[in-house]
């Protein structure tokens, strides 16, 4: 290599079979601060660029090498595809040959996206769905019994167990989380004489059922009956025929609607406590999928809500004095503004007069009453506003709607994206209260394999899941069912292992990831792909790791070696310089 020292290579050899080279060239290579550099890099060798700062390392492995191996993959795609990706430039340099297919694990966030965990990265989380929804055994999250079959009669005595004059539905699900526009369903229940429908939430008669949307997925519903709970034989007669005939409709399943409440849903299959349970397929497992995440976060395991500590952070100054930021405008003097005629200035007015809050009395003394009055609300104390501004006077009476609430309403309404900036300034994350940050429903949470749900796994270090894998004691079809999918699983964890992230739980959401783990994340990832005469690129894996851990690294990197690949790796670390095949000093 020109301007740096090298190990010396013998004459370009080829494969007397295909030709193929058995080491990189590169000759003129100028990108960055490359000054005309020529080099040959052997193929299937462990190989370390090193050399201080600024010496061209980076530049030639990953502005150079790497560059030139993405841009011409990209000229081999259809010139359909490349429309959509884009011209890459091409990197400065007079000639390279013998690249392979090439991949750059380099130090980066693994994922901005809130949802991507560890698990989920390593495709860890897929199998255990897979391995959940074949061997795991369903609980009642109400009595803590299996889930067994129900019957008709059953889920005549629940529905008989509601409040007397309850308005309810007996509706039927035909279509469940399907796209598509349905045509022939809905014409076929007109020729079976039903009247009404629920279409995505919405009650409404068949005849006025609007085209479906192609693409878009549904839930159609037909309703079998409109009843009103009473306590005598003839309703439980007709209550049953209804429930009888939702069930045959349904195959098997029906849906019953408390009018103002909720939905119970009821099945033959799996029920219990007159609850629904749904059938084990990897999709309710996923809490990116409406099938199996909690309806309150949407899968996120975090709501974002009001903070009364953001929105008033100095508790030692007075209302007057702006202790209340959104309020604090209200008892600022603007020129060309008349504050003390706003409706809000108003209201804080009525609210000081007649309820005798203290605006001149520092935040922390105000009582808990009157702090919660502002904040939450007065549910049902009035009060009357007097306004008298250039188009409306007059007195109004009214409640205080809280200002968690207002703020709240109004980031939800805006359109403006300044706006919800503003309101989300006092908003903080806090823990779903429904499903305690665990993402899934509570029927996917009660399905349990040696009494952990899959939740309990994610929530292990990758050490623990490991040894739980490896220590399951499957017998019968189980043990031939989750056969495969314990190794390809039990395989994964291990690469986690050895490339020393040990510590880290499965459900480690992706952002907080630092570079040097989602580098070695990805490099686990490459290990159980199994792939070979890949060119793998990496920056500097070995940071922050322990000597141990990087013993564990050393033997990753000797494996993806040793079944084929070329590794060209960017480092200090004088333990991998010592174990590389061939090492180039650049910059001397």
């Amino acid at each position: 290599m020109k301007n740096g020292s090298s190990v010396n290579l013998s004459p370009v050899q080829t494969n007397s079979n295909s030709k193929e080279l058995d080491r990189i060239i590169v000759k003129g290579a100028k990108e960055h601060n490359l000054k005309d550099i020529d080099i040959d890099i052997p193929k299937k060798k462990m190989v370390v660029f090193t050399g201080v700062s600024g010496s061209g390392k980076s530049s030639l492995a990953f502005d150079t090498i790497f560059a030139e191996g993405q841009r011409r993959y990209v000229e081999s795609l259809s010139s359909y595809a490349r429309q959509f990706i884009g011209q890459m430039e091409k990197p400065k340099y007079d000639t390279i040959r013998g690249l392979s297919p090439t991949i750059a694990i380099e130090q980066k966030a693994a994922s901005k996206n809130p949802r991507s965990t560890v698990g989920t990265i390593t495709e860890i989380y897929d199998y255990l769905r897979v391995l959940f929804a074949r061997i795991g055994t369903q609980y009642c999250y109400k009595c803590g019994k299996k889930v067994g079959r129900g019957h008709a009669q059953s889920m005549v005595s629940q529905i008989l167990s509601l409040p007397e004059t309850s308005k309810i539905l007996i509706l039927s699900p035909i279509v469940e989380n399907r796209k598509g526009e349905h045509k022939e369903k809905l014409e076929g229940l007109k020729k079976q004489g039903y009247a009404r429908v629920r279409v995505d939430g919405v009650v409404q008669d068949l005849e006025n059922v609007q085209a479906l949307a192609k693409n878009k997925k549904h839930h159609i519903e037909v309703v079998v009956d409109r009843l009103k709970i009473k306590n005598n034989k003839n309703f439980e007669k007709r209550l049953t025929d209804s429930v009888e005939n939702a069930l045959k409709l349904g195959s098997g399943q029906i849906i019953v609607h408390i009018l103002g409440r909720e939905d119970l849903k009821m099945s033959e299959t799996r029920s219990c406590c007159g609850i629904a349970y749904p059938e084990l397929i990897p999709q309710i497992f996923s809490f990116n999928s409406p099938l199996g995440m909690c309806p309150d976060c949407n899968g996120i395991g975090t709501l974002l809500s009001m903070d009364a500590d953001k929105i008033v952070p100095d508790k030692e100054l007075t209302i007057r004095q702006g202790a209340v930021i959104p309020w604090k405008n209200y008892f600022i003097k603007k020129p060309r503004y008349n504050n003390d005629n706003s409706w809000g200035m108003s209201q804080l007015k009525a609210m000081e007069q007649q309820w005798g809050i203290s605006f001149d009395t520092p935040w922390k003394k105000l009582s808990p009453k009157d702090k919660d009055l502002l904040l939450y609300g007065s549910k049902h104390k009035e009060m009357t506003v007097n306004w008298n501004s250039a188009k409306i006077q007059g007195e109004f009476t009214r409640t205080h709607e809280g200002l968690i609430h207002t703020l709240m309403r109004r980031y939800r309404d805006t359109q403006s994206e300044g706006q919800k900036r503003y309101y989300s300034t006092f908003m903080t994350a806090s823990t779903c209260p429904a499903c305690q940050g665990k993402r899934l429903k509570n029927e996917v949470l009660h399905v349990h394999i040696n009494k952990k749900s899959i939740i309990d796994v994610t929530a292990m270090t990758v050490r623990e899941a490991f040894d739980f894998i490896n220590g399951l004691n499957l017998i019968g079809n189980k043990k031939l069912i989750a056969e495969e999918l314990l190794k390809e699983i039990s395989d994964r964890l291990g690469f986690l292992v050895n490339v020393g992230l040990d510590y880290l739980s499965l459900d480690r959401s992706g952002p907080t990831l630092s570079g040097g783990e989602s580098q070695r994340i990805r490099l686990a990832s490459q290990v159980g792909s199994e792939l070979t005469g890949v060119l793998y690129i990496l920056d500097e894996p070995s940071i922050g790791l322990h000597q141990k851990d990087n013993i564990k690294l050393l033997h990753t990197l000797h494996h993806l070696r040793d079944i084929g690949n070329t590794l060209i790796i960017v480092e200090h670390d004088q333990e991998t310089m010592e174990k590389a095949d061939w090492i180039d000093h650049c910059g001397t």
